[in-house]
């Protein structure tokens, strides 16, 4: 049985990976703060990752997933303060490309401050160089925007409450923004690859190969929830943000290293209707912005 130190482990990603593995019988080991409701089935060890003391000190690990470096400080706190371990996956982010740089982004394309996602990226790309300058061993995911069940993200939930409630559809402009997407199984099943292969390789670009519409990616989901759409073009000079859930960005990923180890990925719709299931019985778990309600504020005419 392998021994894995999941950091977080409460929300979301974290949390998706911590259940993954124990439905795969590992001894799952999580590092928060406990100030939310704990999954079934792992061993929480409570401490703040920035102040860990010898809480893990005593403890060997076969893999460390590290969701919650959002910086170069917390990857020394984290390295600082463990024991010893086998194999560490750092989830990073593709907000460490520059959005001057040529697209498709691939792992050659040097990593700068990205305007859109700013201090999140900078600090991912230190938490990067840091882990790389002390375990060059350590791999790093670099995923587009992540989806799927425990998603507290509004991002797909607001399309689906749209839906739900029989609104039209603010949209950006003509529809026509591309968006690139990654199911949080599609990343679990990676890491299972990177874990079982190894490859010599260290840093990857992970995410779908194709990218979506964000009219065709509202269309599947109302087509998911049942209800017909009427989709409303905003041309307005306001800030995308104010009413949808996406910024005003398109940026596209180059995920050919991913494929040569990972042929296949989920299908949109099929993991747009996982996270449909899910939603239904955990909308108190998802942070909703008031996108409806600056909608109706500003933007509805009837």
């Amino acid at each position: 049985m392998k021994k894995v130190l999941v950091t977080g482990g409460t929300v979301f990603v974290s949390r998706y990976i911590a259940e993954y593995y124990v439905r795969k019988s590992y001894d799952v080991y999580v590092l928060n703060r406990n100030t939310r409701a704990q999954s079934e089935g792992v061993t929480l060890i409570e401490a703040d990752r920035k102040n860990l003391g010898d809480v893990l000190r005593d403890h060997h690990f076969d893999v460390v997933f590290d969701v919650t470096a959002y910086n170069a400080n917390d990857v020394d706190a984290l390295l600082d303060g463990l024991g010893s371990f086998d194999d560490y996956i750092l989830i990073s982010s593709s907000a460490v490309y520059p959005e001057s740089c040529v697209q498709p982004f691939d792992e050659h394309t040097p990593v700068g401050e990205n305007k859109i996602w700013g201090k999140y990226g900078v600090g991912k790309i230190e938490a990067e160089h840091t882990l790389q300058a002390r375990v060059p061993g350590a791999y790093i995911l670099r995923p587009p925007y992540v989806y799927g069940p425990m998603n507290n993200v509004y991002r797909e939930a607001f399309v689906f409450d749209c839906a739900m409630q029989e609104r039209k559809f603010y949209i950006p402009r003509d529809g026509e923004l591309k968006l690139q997407f990654f199911h949080i199984k599609d990343l679990c099943r990676f890491m299972d690859v990177l874990l079982e292969k190894h490859p010599e390789k260290k840093i990857f670009n992970v995410g779908n190969e194709e990218t979506i519409t964000v009219k065709e990616w509202v269309q599947t989901c109302y087509q998911i929830v049942g209800k017909p759409l009427e989709l409303v073009p905003v041309h307005q000079d306001i800030e995308q943000r104010n009413y949808f859930c996406f910024y005003d960005y398109e940026y596209y990923l180059d995920v050919g290293a991913q494929k040569q180890l990972m042929s296949t990925t989920e299908q949109l719709e099929a993991g747009l209707r996982e996270a449909f299931a899910w939603y239904l019985g955990h909308s108190d778990a998802v942070n909703k912005k008031p996108l409806i309600r600056y909608i109706d504020t500003h933007l509805a005419i009837e």
